[in-house]
């Protein structure tokens, strides 16, 4: 009984710690193995004073996975990197709280409680040692922290994010990082919708920008939000591929918001060749070749392309291909893209075996619902089946799960409804007042 109640009484102390255990984060093993594909992306030199950050969060993933000698690899590697990239005469420093509380949370859960407590003293000793400068908030090493974590989640915690990084940089004004942080968080937030930039937006994006030059994926976005106002900034878009070329491959760099600025607001032409120029400077990084496949897609599904080169189609589907197998937990989206490129081509034996593998496949809510979602899509388009079409557009909204894709396949079946006779349209009211209730 003792045992059991010392247990309850660290337990209770740990649920009051600020850190990735106690930050609500999607646990779903399907986030978690894409999370941890996307942080490998980063590159240790271009999210370098993120490094501490971005080892703690995938110490919490392995071990939300099981894998709990990689997550204590991982959070033995993040104190470390906090301790090398602080600048100061103790090796100790708030940036540590959020790992302790880390490591003291993964002692818990395999029965090491004396090392638990240890964790819990060196917080406490921490947090009086560095008080924050606010009453209301944890210490500002604290608030950007969890505001770079919360920012790799869904839009509600991009939102969020926002408001921690505010509240740090309240605290603690003069941190660059967690100025341009803030702003690619609220742009990402807007852009998870499709939103444009407002002119309260550019300005904030510009302001971050004057106050990190350096930071290339600002630049693009910048330059991307310009360009929603009307601006020329063709010229300016090639002087900064040339300084994001000379980068290291990192989803930090800047290349894919380029490329995306290329598409839309120079040229699609232009935006292959620089994605093929990245490749050939860097054959073997699996995220230029992502960047490319994601290039060569919105060629082949661009509305002007109608007679596509054959060496076109064969480029995209061998990228999507390699892509695919370079990102084995991370690659629906690739896959549902190769399949429609596939349709696009006449490969129509193709594109419905990998809907059909993908349809067989174990996946969570929002990822069958977004594979039932384009399977009807595909059917109604390019096989002109609208019955059968329904069928999946049905499967994707009677799964109970809020999304894009559930909201957007009700929307068809109303309008399939409207346009089609008796039968089917009294069973798709039908299906759709069920829905409701």
């Amino acid at each position: 009984m003792s045992a059991f109640q010392d247990r309850s009484a660290l337990e209770s102390k740990l649920v009051s710690l600020e850190c990735h255990f106690t930050w609500d984060l999607d646990i779903s093993r399907s986030k978690l193995l894409c999370l941890r594909e996307a942080l490998e992306d980063i590159g240790l030199e271009e999210g370098y004073c993120w490094l501490g950050h971005i080892y703690n969060l995938q110490g919490f993933i392995h071990h939300q996975l099981g894998l709990i000698e990689e997550a204590r690899r991982f959070f033995c590697r993040a104190a470390e990197a906090f301790r090398q990239l602080r600048n100061t005469v103790s090796d100790e420093g708030p940036w540590l709280v959020v790992n302790y509380g880390n490591m003291a949370w993964l002692h818990l859960q395999i029965g090491e409680q004396t090392q638990t407590q240890k964790y819990l003293t060196k917080i406490e000793a921490l947090k009086m040692e560095y008080p924050s400068p606010s009453l209301d908030d944890p210490h500002p090493e604290i608030c950007a922290e969890k505001a770079w974590t919360l920012m790799k989640f869904g839009r509600d915690k991009k939102l969020l994010a926002v408001d921690y990084f505010q509240r740090a940089i309240r605290m603690q004004p003069d941190v660059v990082e967690w100025q341009t942080s803030r702003v690619l968080a609220l742009v990402k937030a807007f852009m998870h919708h499709k939103e444009n930039f407002d002119s309260d937006l550019l300005e904030k994006v510009k302001i971050a920008k004057e106050h990190d030059p350096e930071n290339l994926y600002l630049s693009a976005l910048y330059l991307e939000a310009r360009a929603q106002k009307g601006t020329r900034i063709q010229d300016e878009a090639r002087k900064l591929a040339q300084r994001v070329l000379r980068k290291p491959v990192s989803s930090y760099s800047g290349m894919k918001p380029l490329l995306r600025l290329y598409r839309i607001y120079v040229s699609m032409d232009e935006a292959i060749d620089l994605a093929e120029e990245a490749l050939e400077r860097h054959p073997n990084a699996r995220y230029m070749k992502k960047c490319a496949a994601i290039c060569y897609k919105r060629k082949v599904f661009s509305p002007n392309n109608n007679h596509l080169e054959r060496s076109l189609i064969e480029r995209a589907i061998s990228l999507h291909k390699e892509t695919i197998a370079l990102y084995p937990h991370s690659s629906l989206k690739m896959q549902i893209s190769l399949a429609n490129i596939y349709a696009k081509s006449n490969r129509r034996a193709n594109a419905e075996e990998l809907f059909e593998e993908l349809l067989r496949t174990e996946l969570d809510p929002e990822e069958e619902q977004m594979v039932s979602s384009f399977y009807a899509k595909y059917l109604q388009y390019s096989q002109k089946e609208r019955n059968k079409s329904i069928t999946y557009y049905m499967r994707a909204a009677m799964i109970p799960h809020h999304s894009f894709y559930r909201e957007d396949s009700i929307r068809r079946l109303e309008k399939i409804s409207e346009e089609e006779r008796q039968p089917v349209s009294r069973d798709i009211e039908d299906f759709l007042l069920h829905l409701s209730q």
